[in-house]
């Protein structure tokens, strides 16, 4: 029974989303383990020549269905209209466009005109087969205008992943809005133009607003490009230390994870933020920030799964097969579902170093580059204690291909508990990919989590030769 319940949840995503999968990867698996840095420059736009900011921008909005008193999501305006297509391309632009509604709506077709809507703001993510990933960023509000409206959504489709820079970019979209979709254009064209900044780096667009004058906008990459896709003051909120470090030790065995919140931008801030912590490995298994009611089924999937869920639903997931779950209710900021050992995953002594590096000075931090820079520092040095060393383990042939050498790897930790530890997280899927991409390449990525690891062994030699002086 339960084998056709995720069969026909299966055959359901297929047919809504052909060729297209929210959030799971399916084409080289290398690709995955890629450091975000080195993967967002392989991800080039399928149209063009280069890199782009966007792909699209997209105007969501609620159509009535011909029959009954339901609306349907529907695509009420597009930038750029592209023409002359490959046919390959125009079917490839034709399932990507046929997703996206359901995701910018995911909260079912049952609305009724509005007169307050706070605005929510969102993103969720769509996986081709080829692997390659494009996020859609959404900004939902009610359009101005007298009387009650429906609410609508503007979406910017990207293969770039960095939430805080299209936030602004957003802002800048609804502002136009208000006054004319004409004077959008401009704006988006130049977005399209503008060169892709290096993490850290700024650019400046000058765009003209009717009765405001020219406006010069500065849209800048944060220094830490692994980070630009997240904002942890959501997931603080609502959750404590000990909680994130719970989920952090149920996503690094790839175990099912599932968050409900009443809001999009709660769900989507905090499913991205849990992600965030597992750097620099990469969830690879299904992942959608906010599933839509059509595929709720999804949380019956066996296989892991990383998934928000609004709290209208929340019965209907209760009610559902599951098995081994986490599912953790955000508003309430409690565990509705556990399987009971998630303290007992990590080694004690490293858990403690995680929550106490959490727990100083966080009240003192004003900025979110700051926070996501404290919040993400002790995840990161866990993985350099654990599997820092993995690149010596990594043996080359005359070829340059490596070959991991696991039990070395394994028994290279003097700590039986990181060893206890190390010996499951090696058969994740999560290492599996990094490892593959490890072996491929004749040095280590030149990486945020490289740089970490070139610090750890310095300071374990100077305290080496501290303690040799001292004898």
């Amino acid at each position: 029974m339960e084998g056709q319940g995720v069969g026909g949840m299966l055959r359901l995503f297929r047919k809504r989303l052909p060729r297209l999968r929210a959030g799971s990867v399916q084409g080289d698996p290398g690709e995955a383990a890629k450091e975000p840095e080195r993967a967002s420059e392989h991800c080039l736009s399928s149209f063009g020549g280069g890199q782009h900011f966007f792909e699209y921008l997209l105007v969501v909005s609620l159509k009535k269905q011909r029959s009954g008193e339901n609306y349907e999501p529907t695509i009420t305006y597009q930038f750029p209209k592209r023409e002359n297509l490959l046919r390959g391309q125009q079917e490839e632009e034709e399932r990507l466009l046929s997703a996206i509604p359901l995701f910018c709506f995911p909260d079912g077709n049952e609305w009724a005109p509005l007169t307050e809507y706070p605005r929510e703001t969102f993103s969720f993510v769509l996986t081709n087969v080829d692997g390659s990933r494009k996020i859609g960023y959404c900004r939902r509000l009610l359009p101005a205008g007298p009387g009650p409206r429906l609410p609508k959504v503007y979406c910017i489709i990207s293969c770039i992943g960095c939430f805080g820079l299209f936030s602004k970019i957003l802002d800048e979209v609804e502002k136009r809005h208000q006054i004319s979709m004409a004077v959008i254009y401009p704006f988006m064209q130049g977005l399209r133009e503008a060169p892709f900044p290096a993490p850290g780096k700024t650019v400046t667009l000058k765009s003209f607003i009717p009765d405001s004058g020219t406006e010069f906008i500065s849209l800048t990459r944060p220094l830490d490009s692994h980070l630009e896709h997240v904002d942890f003051s959501s997931l603080l909120q609502c959750l404590g230390f000990e909680q994130i470090l719970q989920i952090f030790a149920s996503a690094v065995l790839e175990r099912r994870i599932i968050f409900l919140a009443e809001g999009l931008s709660t769900l989507s801030q905090c499913i991205h933020a849990a992600a965030a912590l597992l750097y620099p490995f990469s969830w690879a298994h299904t992942y959608i920030p906010v599933v839509p009611e059509s595929l709720l089924a999804t949380v019956c999937c066996p296989t892991p799964f990383m998934v928000g869920v609004q709290m209208r639903f929340q019965q209907e997931v209760l009610e559902s097969p599951m098995e081994e779950v986490l599912l953790v209710n955000l508003c309430e900021g409690t565990f509705l579902k556990s399987v009971g050992d998630e303290k007992d995953i990590l080694p004690p002594k490293l858990q403690d170093d995680i929550l106490s590096s959490l727990s100083q000075g966080i009240d003192k931090l004003k900025t979110s580059e700051k926070i996501n820079e404290h919040v993400s520092g002790p995840f990161v040095q866990f993985f350099v204690k654990t599997v820092g060393h993995y690149a010596s383990h990594i043996k080359r042939e005359a070829s340059g291909q490596g070959h991991f050498q696991e039990r070395a790897f394994c028994k290279a930790l003097t700590s039986k508990a990181k060893r206890r530890f190390v010996k499951k997280f090696v058969k994740t899927q999560l290492f599996s990919l990094f490892i593959q991409e490890a072996e491929k390449s004749k040095n280590p990525p030149a990486g945020y989590f490289q740089r970490k690891i070139l610090e750890h062994e310095e300071q374990k030699k100077q305290k080496h030769s501290r303690e040799r002086t001292v004898k």
